[in-house]
């Protein structure tokens, strides 16, 4: 009869081995790539929220000393539909790198928009960029998003579903992405300008 070693004298000898690794070892590392997955599906689910939208994509040139550098241009608007947009630009020399570029830039420069119970904007907002003026007025429910171009595109990742917009001056989708922007930057709830006036809520609507 040969005695079968047990798990202790295995373990002993498996610790003896020269370049073996610990069982205390394995089981950290099997608990850190544990960590790491639920790390990455964590930001996944982060980056899942952010929705992009392409504007517009143009190729531009620029003229240098050899003559005409090519390159594309891409307007993108990210936004979560939570009350956070943002408009980027982006320039490469491919369309994947304008885009890429715009998003990245377009989550440098968020907005948060203050959203009402029916999802709309609690004031009436006039913006302006360059030559562009843009009118934004808060709707009754079940008005929808009437608004056209790139205005229309803020407003829905901004997560406004009833508004009234309108575009007074130029028809440039840059121009008028950006005004939309501002007229949102310029919006305050009730309580916020009851607050900076130091004024009650009845005061104010009184």
């Amino acid at each position: 009869m040969t005695d079968t070693p047990t798990k202790q004298e295995i373990q002993s000898k498996n610790d003896n081995v020269p370049g073996a690794i610990p069982v205390e070892q394995k089981k950290n590392n099997r608990n850190d790539r544990k960590r790491n997955r639920r790390g990455d599906s964590k930001n996944l689910e982060r980056d899942s929220d952010w929705q992009e939208r392409v504007v517009q994509i143009r190729r531009v040139s620029k003229t240098v000393k050899g003559g005409k550098k090519m390159s594309f241009r891409a307007i993108v608007v990210v936004g979560n539909e939570k009350g956070q947009v943002g408009v980027g630009v982006g320039k490469a020399g491919d369309v994947i790198g304008a885009v890429r570029k715009g998003v990245s830039d377009g989550k440098k420069n968020l907005v948060r928009v203050p959203l009402t119970p029916n999802n709309s904007i609690p004031t009436l907002s006039l913006g302006r960029d360059g030559a562009a003026n843009v009118l934004i007025r808060p709707a009754a429910p079940g008005t929808g998003v009437i608004a056209g171009g790139s205005i229309r595109t803020v407003l829905e990742l901004a997560g406004i579903k009833n508004v009234l917009a309108k575009r007074l001056g130029s028809k440039t989708p840059l121009n008028n992405a950006r005004a939309a922007m501002v007229a949102l930057s310029q919006l305050r709830t009730h309580k916020s300008a009851s607050r900076e006036r130091g004024i009650s809520l009845e005061q104010l609507y009184s």
